[in-house]
């Protein structure tokens, strides 16, 4: 079985791997507190061109969106968010489980708009009853979406200057960042991200870590006892070094971008022979999620020999699913695919 339902079926990196044997029996201080997570922290400052920025490591994305997420948010506040959004449809409820409603929102690809937000706050403060209402706290996007799609800059600096009107708070989940920078047409850049976003992370485990995410804080006000917060979830790992060895690996001589890159390319290929067969797809992605709508015909003989994820029903006959390629997936297994998918009769 040749694998394509995540990009997370491998361990890490070998140049992570190395890297964790090689210091294997240095002794450092505890909790996130040693010289590699130090080093790892300055580049990504530097990376980000904010040296002021706060930067932290967890094991998750559940478990840093949730702790982002519950440390920004007052009581009686939500987090607004799109429909698909990884915190509303694939965390469990992890959210709610902080007592804090997710407000989510119908999107036409997957993404947020300006004035989906603008309208949202409108609605609240224009509302008498607004005291009986949730109130919008803080804004959740991902990028890439849950759909693969990537932001613009332009659309991204419209949503910031949104919530900066209305005083919310901007968090932007990278848990497929690298992927998201390495996208054909991404005019994004880390500099960017960390100008428009109050909080931002940085996705390790999805793309080459064995696991672990950077988390880097902007905002001054979203700074202070962050670690206290980062403590009471369950998330202030003992041996933190292991968290920051690999950020700091990632990192090193341009790898992070390097095998982000190696995915999309990939992912292009299978989107390539797809659309030469005439399929049409859900999302548009030039990332390494890719959304081919097939017939449950095609989906039987597919199955097969690989596994890939059903994404969207569409009809009775037809489904959208999802191809995802990873740092590690392998030309020559994204060629007996792509030989197999020639092979399919046309849609209908």
């Amino acid at each position: 079985m040749i694998r394509f339902e995540c990009d997370y079926a491998e361990g890490a990196h070998p140049k992570i791997i190395e890297r964790l044997a090689q210091t294997n029996f240095v002794q450092t201080k505890g909790y996130g507190e040693d010289e590699f997570s130090e080093n790892a922290r300055r580049m990504i400052r530097r990376l980000c061109l904010c040296e002021s920025a706060d930067v932290h490591f967890l094991m998750g994305g559940t478990q840093t969106n949730l702790t982002v997420i519950a440390s920004i948010l007052r009581p009686h506040q939500g987090v607004i968010t799109a429909t698909s959004g990884h915190i509303n449809v694939h965390e469990t409820g992890a959210i709610e489980a902080t007592g804090h409603k997710v407000l989510a929102l119908l999107t036409h690809n997957s993404k947020l708009t300006a004035s989906q937000v603008e309208q949202v706050c409108l609605e609240h403060w224009n509302d008498v009853n607004h005291e009986h209402i949730v109130q919008p706290g803080m804004v959740y996007i991902s990028n890439p979406t849950e759909g693969g799609v990537i932001y613009t800059k332009n659309e991204l600096q419209s949503i910031s200057d949104v919530c900066r009107e209305y005083h919310l708070p901007l968090f932007l989940d990278g848990a497929r960042l690298g992927y998201g920078l390495a996208a054909e047409n991404n005019d994004l850049t880390l500099p960017d991200i960390a100008k428009m976003c109050d909080v931002f992370c940085i996705g390790g485990t999805k793309v080459g870590a064995l696991c672990g995410e950077a988390l880097v804080i902007t905002n001054e006000t979203l700074k202070t006892d962050f670690r206290y917060f980062i403590k009471q979830r369950g998330g202030m790992l003992a041996k933190g070094r292991l968290l920051g060895l690999q950020i700091e690996a990632l990192f090193t001589n341009g790898l992070y971008f390097e095998i982000a890159q190696h995915a999309v390319r990939m992912a292009l290929q299978i989107r390539n022979a797809f659309r030469l067969k005439g399929f049409r797809f859900l999302y548009e992605s030039p990332t390494n999620q890719q959304f081919p709508i097939l017939t449950n015909e095609h989906i039987n003989m597919l199955s097969q020999k690989y596994a890939f994820e059903l994404w969207a029903k569409i009809d009775d006959n037809r489904s959208a699913v999802r191809f995802c390629t990873s740092w590690a997936t392998r030309e020559e297994d994204v060629q007996i695919l792509i030989k197999d998918v020639i092979q399919l009769f046309p849609p209908c």
